[in-house]
């Protein structure tokens, strides 16, 4: 036909043909043939995907406030995602403490957050990973793993504070990575200044595999712009790793605030040798936790950051230290009395309960379920059975219990994402009315002993 064109098509064979014979009678039939399917292919042969527009998300840097409203109703909540990350990197010990460094933008010096563990450390490609929204699950199950969602760095970070910088080491790499509030104001797209290094001999170079020269310059311009580090404070800070030590160092400044002041506040540990003097972070407020079915209003583990960390973990393997003093932790259940171990099932999944009183729980009026996942405590003091309806029934007693498989369905696991609550399900509800009725035949075991010990303790005293 007319509309086949004959110009030179590369993409056509190039062998000679014979010319072709008209007719005689002067038409040619194949002028009005349909046309071979070799000239159909070669008008859709170009790649559908040049054609195609994609449409990929764009993060507005308001969303690191959205993300940080996540812990909005506890702010050691978000420091836990913290400690989870170091726990995950095989940490012996992690610091927490407050810094005072001056500031530039404030002209002043101002109080600065920094957890330092001394973990695996993380690649380029690992602290690229950390500060996007969302990862991919490792290709290696680890059953002790916390980090799930890949939010928690960037939800709890942005919780505590508006800015926050990154140091981390390997053996063979070193990484600076800034996240921050301050520097992003007025721009329709979140910018994330990395700058990393890696090893050559004994020295570290800038990693030219993964930035330019240009790049490299205009990350760490903002990072010196907008926050009180800069080349020589950066170099002390990753002093801090010895030369061939390895780990990650966070700080975060412009803490939030109630008002004009600080959320929270600290106190310094007294290197004296006054055990009696140590270091704590604390929420100003002091107040707990609402929890249904609570009376008691003095609960430390709400508002001290060392009573929290002394049981955040069924199983202590690394060393806290809060403003210089290392945390007593302990495992919970090895702690009480006239303990009781009750094993079942729910919905066919196995649980185990260890049952038993505190009495330092008692005095404080305090009492209720510590329920764990993956070794990690999600929540804290919940009342179940008879313990709901009254102050007096189940005063002192605590019951520990790691609910990881219970609160599994399938592959996904029904925690909500600040870990500080399981999700609404048939399993949950289950576990609650299983944990009650266990509480309330231990306390009905034991309330007669109960009992006659305060009956003998008040004889002591004279009937008082």
């Amino acid at each position: 036909p007319s509309s086949v064109s004959t110009k030179f098509d590369p993409t056509r064979s190039s062998v000679k043909r014979k010319p072709r014979k008209t007719p005689k009678n002067g038409n040619d039939a194949s002028a009005h043939a349909t046309p071979k399917k070799a000239f159909k292919s070669n008008k859709i042969s170009k790649n559908k995907d040049d054609c195609v527009k994609k449409n990929f998300v764009r993060a507005n840097p308001n969303y690191l406030n959205t993300l940080g409203n996540a812990h909005s109703e506890w702010c050691f909540g978000a420091i836990a995602e913290l400690v989870d990350n170091s726990r995950d990197a095989k940490a012996t010990e992690i610091k927490i403490s407050v810094e005072h460094h001056f500031s530039k933008n404030h002209n002043k010096e101002i109080p600065m957050l920094s957890i330092i563990g001394d973990g695996h450390g993380m690649a380029h490609e690992d602290l690229i990973a950390m500060l996007s929204f969302g990862c991919k699950k490792p290709a290696v199950s680890d059953l002790d793993r916390i980090g799930k969602f890949g939010i928690g760095f960037k939800a709890g970070a942005m919780k505590l504070g508006r800015d926050v910088i990154v140091l981390t080491q390997t053996a063979e790499t070193r990484s600076v990575a800034f996240l921050s509030q301050s520097s992003n104001e007025g721009k329709d797209n979140l910018e994330l200044p990395v700058v990393s290094y890696r090893r050559h001999g004994i020295y570290m170079d800038v990693d030219r595999s993964v930035h330019s020269e240009e790049t490299i310059a205009c990350h760490l311009t903002a990072v010196k712009e907008f926050s009180p580090f800069n080349e020589y404070f950066i170099g002390e800070k990753l002093g801090l790793f010895g030369a061939k030590g390895q780990g990650t160092q966070i700080y975060i400044w412009n803490l939030e605030e109630w008002g004009s002041e600080c959320h929270l506040e600290w106190t310094k540990y007294n290197d004296d040798g006054d055990s009696s003097e140590e270091g704590d972070i604390l929420i100003c407020s002091r107040r707990e936790r609402k929890r249904p079915g609570q009376f008691s209003k003095q609960v430390p583990l709400d508002y001290s950051l060392r009573s929290y960390l002394e049981v955040i973990f069924l199983n202590p393997r690394m060393k806290i230290y809060v403003q210089g003093s290392l945390v007593k932790s302990f495992p919970l259940a090895k702690s009480l009395n006239e303990t009781k171990i009750i094993r079942g099932d729910i919905m066919g999944k196995p649980i185990q309960l260890i049952l038993g009183r505190r009495q330092k729980e008692r005095e404080l009026m305090n009492g209720g379920m510590f329920l764990c996942w993956r070794g990690r405590l999600i929540e804290a003091y919940k009342r179940v059975g008879g313990m709901m309806h009254t102050p007096d029934m189940g005063r002192g007693v605590i019951g520990v219990a790691d609910v990881t498989e219970v609160m599994r369905d399938g592959n996904h696991d029904l925690i909500k994402t600040t870990k500080q609550g399981f999700q609404e399900s048939p399993a949950y509800t289950m576990l609650e009315d299983w944990l009650g009725d266990r509480t309330d035949e231990y306390w009905d075991e034991h309330f007669e002993q109960l009992r006659e010990k305060k009956g003998k303790k008040n004889a002591e005293n004279g009937g008082f």
